[in-house]
Parts: structure tokens; C-alpha cells; sequence
């Protein structure tokens, strides 16, 4: 389907370019092995060639990701290399641009996954036989082309649509045992509750930072140093707290204001709060509208009691929600639009009170699902979920709120939760009926599937093609290789 067909090509974008070593140690000795090979051309695609050991670094590569190849993979494997040529020459035609910030988050990716594989940045560094600077600009470019190719895939499918009449013809038509299975999906909703921190460990936070900020100053110690040493930030941390360059509106507000405020390179900036805890920052450069800093995070402890009586904060309001009363701590204030007092209480309520999840909190706490191509829903599968909610909410019966729990947000930040289950749907047969939408995007990914592979096929036939003699039977997934 489209979507494994986008799956084998990130396989294939990362060693298009550059020869990635596997990062563990019995795969270096082959790694080694192949090198020792004589290469060879074995394909020419266009003015393009394809190696030998192209191809077999690119099955041990596939081996370390888990990914199958459709068929034989030593037809399998060129003739990937040789369609993801056919995307990069048509996106470079048709400026498919990539902008700077996905090619650093692609890369830092791919790294950070490098390191807990091998174990340390010193054992990557030591496979590749390169410093850490040298890896990244390697990467750079094969990421570049990598979103160049998705870029190109995405062009050409962004306009297919599919009618009503068209789902119900492709339902109609399918067999029986090719129905799709819909798992058992629900709505939530959620009021989530932070912790209150103690002035005292704002305080101390903020000690440290001072401290951090008086010995660079000093010249005891590099900004980049402390920042490896002590910031809470793990993406940036290894990186000697460095954050790339970026625009104004991808930072938390607060922390824009204060960066983008800097002008003096050796100036350490004021102590500045964020939603992910207290930072100071250091200028690095300035590219128009976008910045290049460090920066080391602390974040502040939350006491075992803060988290009690959060808990009880949360189990207050749940049990007012199931009674229906509001608890005496907010009968003062809970009044409606005309200032009479309510005296029903509920969920909603509860989320306008209490939530301190900005997200949620508008939509009356109901959460939502991003899906892969990128549309919301309210409709989650259990394993979509944060682990600790769908654990709250798969023994629940529809309108029942959850004891109170723990669990992190997304800015890593410890909040006690009481959820909701709004509404639940059994898993089963998919019907047009019910699951429209489900059965709407199999038929697109079927379209799209469909485009992309008779865009690739049109493009062998206008395109020089030359491959060695012993690729001549193979049974290719597109046609026109062979002439």
C-alpha cells in the first residue's frame, strides 16, 4: 500500500547518498567485507549509476531496520534505488523544497536512535571513524533528498479524491474476507491538574542557573560544557545545549521573546520560564527571521506531597462530578453566565475549573487524535493512547469518570489526570454505515498506490535505462526495465 511503499523509501533515502555504517558491532565485520569487494555498475538510471556495494550495504541496512522486500531482494533492492533516482530527478525539476528545521530534526533523529543502539556518541563516532560534525553533514544531505522524494510522492497523490459513490462501488465489489477489521475505538475526555511546585525548589532552580551563568562569565567553565553537564534538555544536551536554526513561532513564547532579544554572542541571558521549566540562553547567530542558540533547561522537582494533593485535588472533583454537586471549594465561584449559582455539577465544569491542559480544556476536555495524514479525530484505538489513560479508561462503561492518576504530558511535565469515557465502539467488519471514513481511505491509499506506481513506469519508458545481464529475469514491481 502507499503507505509501505513510503516506509521502503525512508530505507532507501538514507543510504542514497552516503554509505551509512551499521552501528553494531557484528555488522561492522561485514560492513568491512564489503568493502573488500570489487564495486561494480550494475544498473544506470539516466545519467545516474548504482553500485554494487550500494546494494549490499542497503541489505544489511535493511536487516538492522527490520524492513522485507517485496520479492527477491537482489532484484528487489536496485530497482528500489533506481525508482527513489526517478523521484529525486523529477523533485529537482520541479523545486520540491525542504526546509532547513526538518532536515536537522530528521538527522538528530537518526542519531539519537544511533546512540541508543551502540550505547555512546564515543562508539558512533569511533564505527564511523568520524567526529560527531562530520556524521551530521553526511546526514544532511541524504535527509535533504529523503523529504525531497516524500515531497515529490506527496505532489503528485495531493489531488486525488474519491466520491461517496465511488466507496460504496469499491465496498460493494470487495470480497467478504478483504472487509477490513476496525479495532475497538473510544472517545475521551480529560481534566488534567499540575502539581504546585514549592517556591523553595523554583528557588533553588534558579540558584543553579546563576551559578551556571557566574562561571561562564568567570571563564571558569564554556557555555556548551555546563550544558552537556547539567541541562535537562536531552535532544539539545549532547549537542552542547545547541538548538538549530529556528523561526520565532516553533519556540514556547516566553523563550522566543528573551532569545531573539540577545544581540552579544558572549552574553548569557537572564533566567527565563517556560512551559518546560527555567532556562538561560546563549546566541549563537541570525539568519532573518530564524536563530541559532544554546540553551541549558532545569526543571524543578515536584514533591511527593504536591502530587498528593493533586491526586485528592482530582478525586474531589471526580466524585462531584459523579454526585453532581459542586464541592464546597468552588460553590463560591461556579455560577453560570447570569451569575446564578449551579447547582449541577459536571464533567465540562469540571474541565473549565480545573484543566490546566490548554489543549483540551477548549474542547470541553474532549481529546483528540492527529492522524498519518495529518486530519484530527476524537476517535482513538486503545493503543493510541497515552498508556496511562487508556488504562484508566478501558474498564470503564460509557459516562463512568476514572480514579485519579499520574501521568507526563508532552512537555514532560508530571500532571494528575481524571478521564472520561465518552464513547466507545466495539471492534467489527467495517460498514459503510459506520466507518465510512475508514473505508474512504483504503480506497485513497489504493488510488494513490496506483499513481505513484504508473508515474514510475511512465518515467522508465522516458528514461535511459541500462542494467546488467543477470538482473535480466528478474520479476520486477514495475515494468520497462528490461528492453
Amino acid at each position: 500500500m502507499y503507505s509501505q511503499i513510503i516506509k521502503r523509501f525512508i530505507v532507501v533515502a538514507i543510504l542514497f547518498t552516503i554509505h551509512c555504517s551499521l552501528f553494531i558491532s557484528h555488522a561492522v565485520a561485514q560492513t568491512d567485507s564489503i568493502a573488500s569487494i570489487v564495486d561494480e555498475v550494475i544498473w544506470v538510471v539516466g545519467d545516474e549509476a548504482i553500485l554494487k556495494s550500494d546494494v549490499e550495504e542497503l541489505r544489511l541496512q535493511g536487516q538492522q531496520e527490520g524492513i522485507t522486500w517485496k520479492g527477491d531482494p537482489d532484484c528487489a533492492i536496485p530497482e528500489q534505488i533506481a525508482v527513489q533516482k526517478l523521484y529525486l530527478n523529477q523533485a529537482i525539476i520541479d523545486s520540491v523544497e525542504v526546509t532547513e528545521s526538518e532536515i536537522t530534526q530528521g538527522v538528530e533523529q537518526y542519531i539519537d536512535r544511533m546512540i541508543s543502539v551502540i550505547g555512546s556518541r564515543e562508539k558512533v563516532e569511533e564505527y564511523q571513524k568520524k567526529n560527531m560534525s562530520q556524521i551530521r553533514a553526511d546526514l544532511r544531505e541524504s535527509f535533504r533528498e529523503r523529504k525531497m522524494v516524500e515531497g515529490m510522492q506527496q505532489k503528485l497523490v495531493k489531488d486525488i479524491t474519491v466520491t461517496p459513490a465511488e466507496v460504496r462501488r469499491f465496498v460493494k465489489d470487495l470480497p467478504q474476507d478483504s472487509i477490513p477489521f476496525v479495532p475497538t475505538e473510544v472517545e475521551v475526555q480529560i481534566i488534567t491538574n499540575k502539581p504546585r511546585i514549592e517556591q523553595d525548589e523554583i528557588n533553588r532552580v534558579k540558584e543553579e542557573l546563576r551559578d551556571y551563568t557566574d562561571r561562564i562569565n568567570k571563564g571558569e567553565s564554556s557555555f556548551s560544557t555546563l550544558a552537556r553537564l547539567y541541562s535537562e534538555d536531552p535532544g539539545s544536551a549532547r549537542r552542547g545545549g545547541e538548538l538549530d536554526f529556528t523561526p520565532r513561532a516553533a519556540f514556547d513564547p516566553a523563550f522566543a521573546n528573551v532569545a531573539f532579544s540577545l544581540s552579544d554572542p558572549k552574553r548569557v541571558s537572564k533566567i527565563v520560564e517556560s512551559e518546560f521549566g527555567f532556562h538561560i540562553i546563549q546566541l549563537i547567530d541570525k539568519r532573518g527571521d530564524r536563530i541559532k542558540v544554546r540553551h541549558i533547561l532545569r526543571k524543578p522537582v515536584v514533591s511527593d506531597d504536591a502530587i498528593q494533593k493533586a491526586m485528592a485535588r482530582m478525586d474531589t472533583v471526580a466524585t462531584a462530578i459523579r454526585d453532581g454537586v459542586p464541592p464546597e471549594m468552588i460553590k463560591p465561584i461556579f455560577k453560570d453566565k447570569d451569575g446564578n449559582a449551579i447547582e449541577k455539577f459536571t464533567f465540562e465544569d469540571g474541565v473549565a475549573l480545573f484543566s490546566d491542559d490548554k489543549d483540551t480544556r477548549n474542547n470541553h476536555g474532549l481529546m483528540f487524535n492527529v492522524t498519518q495524514d495529518n486530519s484530527r479525530t476524537s476517535r482513538f484505538k486503545l493503543s493510541e493512547l497515552p498508556a496511562e489513560v487508556a488504562k484508566a479508561v478501558d474498564p470503564l462503561k460509557v459516562g463512568e469518570i476514572s480514579a485519579p492518576f499520574q501521568m507526563m504530558n508532552e512537555r514532560g511535565k508530571i500532571v494528575c489526570a481524571i478521564a472520561k469515557l465518552k464513547s466507545r465502539t466495539e471492534g467489527h467488519k467495517a460498514t459503510i454505515t459506520d466507518d465510512y471514513q475508514v473505508l474512504k481511505n483504503l480506497v485513497l491509499e489504493r488510488l494513490r498506490t496506483e499513481k505513484l506506481h504508473n508515474w514510475v513506469v511512465n518515467r522508465i519508458k522516458s528514461t535511459y535505462v541500462r542494467i546488467n545481464d543477470r538482473y535480466r529475469n528478474c520479476n520486477f514491481e514495475y515494468e520497462g526495465w528490461v528492453r
